[in-house]
């Protein structure tokens, strides 16, 4: 018989997780999801008695555990000390919270988005989310557009990849020179970006993918009025968003576009990562 398993908390991601594992065939209990319609919610006292805990991405928000659906809220220093060293916790972009759970509180925390498998997972409804908010932001098409995508990681290159099949002439930006050498291999054009002045003006469409501040008060001055800017990196992100807005510019930030377009792809990976984790434990049933 498989182990049973409580998911506490989360967004629409979390909802579909439940679903997911309840085909498979696993005991799944939810808490903290009733206003997403997720199955078997039960008493949190009884969500904490499963031997597999699986929560939010992020685990939590402000030091309270991330719960967009629901109306109660629990401070997650309330929650640790009620858990048992036994039970195994599993969430997403826990950051410093892993070991400092096994040093204060004996528990085994361990992040189900760190993982190379999850992330490229993760970076296709991300492109395909990008695409489907520019196309909505602008009042032009893709196909023929000059589209600028800053950075080459996993989203900047499989978003390069869907631009340029759309008929757009895409520009991708990277720091590395091993970086620009595949960018001009796949047909795309290439720029460093730290050298990126005096060249914003051509683009109808900016994707940021890069964690740092790019964008800034005077890069957005040479931009276009017309043009869509997404920023897709995390928080704080790579365009200056109030200066963006004092130019009157469409800029926003695009963050958790798989939770928000492509929920039930990304509670796939979600579970995919998971089972990754149990089988290299030893624990999946």
């Amino acid at each position: 018989m498989k182990q049973a398993v409580s998911i506490l908390g989360g967004d629409m991601r979390q909802v579909y997780l439940a679903q997911l594992l309840r085909e498979d065939g696993y005991l799944t209990v939810t808490w903290g999801l009733e206003q997403g319609g997720a199955p078997n919610g039960v008493p949190l006292e009884q969500a904490l008695e499963s031997d597999l805990l699986l929560l939010p991405m992020p685990v939590c928000r402000n030091g309270k555990l991330h719960l967009p659906l629901t109306d109660a809220e629990l401070d997650v220093e309330r929650l640790w000390p009620r858990l048992r060293y036994d039970q195994l916790l599993l969430g997403g972009m826990t950051g410093e919270m892993s070991p400092r759970l096994m040093a204060d509180y004996g528990l085994t925390l361990l992040d189900y988005y760190a993982r190379e498998d999850i992330q490229v997972a993760n970076a296709v409804p991300t492109a395909e989310g990008a695409l489907q908010l520019a196309m909505e932001a602008s009042d032009r098409t893709i196909h023929g557009s000059r589209c600028l995508v800053i950075g080459c990681g996993r989203i900047g290159k499989l978003l390069a990849g869907r631009l340029a099949a759309l008929g757009a002439s895409v520009t991708v930006s990277a720091r590395k020179y091993g970086d620009l050498a595949w960018i001009r291999a796949w047909g795309w054009q290439g720029v460093q970006t730290g050298a990126l002045d005096g060249t914003l003006d051509q683009f109808h469409f900016i994707f940021n993918t890069a964690p740092a501040l790019v964008l800034d008060g005077t890069r957005l001055r040479e931009v276009r009025e017309d043009c869509v800017i997404l920023d897709l990196a995390s928080a704080p992100g790579g365009v200056d968003q109030q200066e963006a807005q004092r130019l009157s510019l469409r800029a926003s930030a695009a963050l958790g576009l798989p939770g928000k377009t492509a929920p039930r792809t990304a509670a796939a990976a979600i579970r995919d990562s998971v089972y990754h984790i149990l089988e290299e434990r030893g624990e999946l049933m």
